[in-house]
């Protein structure tokens, strides 16, 4: 039975592993920062397993654009929508320290391409040539975190909660350059869109909340609550992609790219069957309009996504495989805190758009060691 319910348990917090990350939803920059938030289950029991390495592997592509919650269909009948595609690869370890503490260590290393044509000869343009690209790729922002469960392993063996510090680091290149063609004899060199950026450029605080609670022998729930905060206000890089910034841009303050704040909520049932596992739940990702720490200027694209998060997993020895396919049926850009000063100063309501994904796909491992 004890061992029954550490299996369940560790199937539950792996289908977790690699969907507890954030990850950019096209334009909206809900950035990758850890594949692992929840680290294993509360061991029950001796482990000789202190250390565990988790590989996670995320896909995307954007290319609906969104102002609110409404789509805007004409942007790809006409051909002028914003095509992101993302790569990434996540590796987290993690040494557990005692039956309730450990210390998990994430880096991403992530490949961007972006396609548009406003970006290079503008929307309005009739050249064939009008539509390219720009591209990123390196290693992320590395995130350091020191997770406790909160009840005692041994005497909470149906549910725990586990509480988790972290530390993002701001490691990612986020002055990434590439070229931008203005037509078909010239280019400049500028830095690429925030939303392909590989970092930030600021030191952040995370703040997690992980739970389960097992039911039956087959069914359990699970339920995560991740915030990031990213004090620094703006890290300076241009949104002139090689140009001239305009006077309105300097004046509402998105001349410059902000360091935004993002939070993440999902809960969910698992199912176990034998060594196989099902998971059914929904998921919520967000960037803030304001930040929770420190100023909001500088430029963003606020917004928030919320769907259905069906996933899969197979418990072996000492390997956990899983995959999970993120839904979107809800997506919002919401107003920008430099679309609310242009609507205070003009009177006239200002509210940009951004592209999203209508799923992610996520699958990884989990080896202990």
């Amino acid at each position: 039975m004890k061992k029954l319910i550490a299996i369940q348990i560790v199937s539950v917090m792996l289908l977790l592993a690699v969907t507890q990350q954030l990850c950019a939803q096209g334009c909206v920059a809900v950035r990758s920062n850890g594949a692992m938030c929840t680290r294993s289950h509360a061991d029950t029991s001796a482990d000789s397993h202190n250390w565990q390495l988790t590989t996670g592997y995320r896909y995307f592509h954007s290319f609906r654009h969104f102002v609110g919650t409404e789509e805007q269909k004409h942007r790809v009948a006409e051909g002028t929508d914003v095509r992101n595609w993302q790569h990434a690869v996540d590796f987290t370890l993690v040494r557990k320290l005692n039956n309730r503490m450990s210390i998990a260590v994430n880096m991403p290393i992530i490949s961007n391409r972006r396609s548009s044509m406003y970006e290079h000869y503008g929307n309005s343009s009739t050249s064939p040539n009008a539509r390219r690209e720009t591209s990123s790729f390196g290693i992320g922002d590395i995130r350091i975190t020191a997770y406790r469960w909160m009840l005692d392993p041994l005497k909470s063996r149906r549910g725990n909660i586990q509480v988790g510090l972290g530390l993002k680091l701001p490691t990612g290149d986020y002055r990434y350059n590439d070229f931008f063609w203005k037509n078909d004899s010239t280019k400049v060199l500028g830095p690429v869109d925030q939303s392909i950026q590989l970092g930030d450029g600021g030191t952040g605080i995370s703040l997690e909340l992980n739970g389960y609670y097992v039911f039956t022998k087959e069914l359990s729930a699970y339920g995560n609550f991740y915030y990031l905060s990213n004090p620094r206000e703006q890290n300076g890089v241009s949104t002139a992609r090689g140009g001239t910034t305009t006077n309105a841009n300097i004046l509402y303050g998105s001349s410059v790219m902000s360091v935004p704040d993002q939070y993440m909520v999902r809960g969910g049932l698992n199912l176990m069957l034998g060594a196989f596992s099902a998971s059914a739940g929904v998921r919520l990702e967000a960037i803030p309009s304001e930040d929770l720490i420190g100023g909001s200027s500088g430029f963003r694209r606020p917004g928030r996504i919320f769907g259905a998060e069906p996933g899969v997993a197979y418990q072996l020895k000492k390997v956990n495989l899983f995959a999970t396919v993120p839904y979107w049926f809800s997506k919002n850009r919401t107003q920008s805190y430099a679309d609310k000063m242009r609507t205070k100063a003009t009177g006239i309501y200002t509210q940009g758009d951004a592209a999203f994904s209508d799923y992610s796909i996520n699958i990884g491992c989990t080896v202990k060691f």
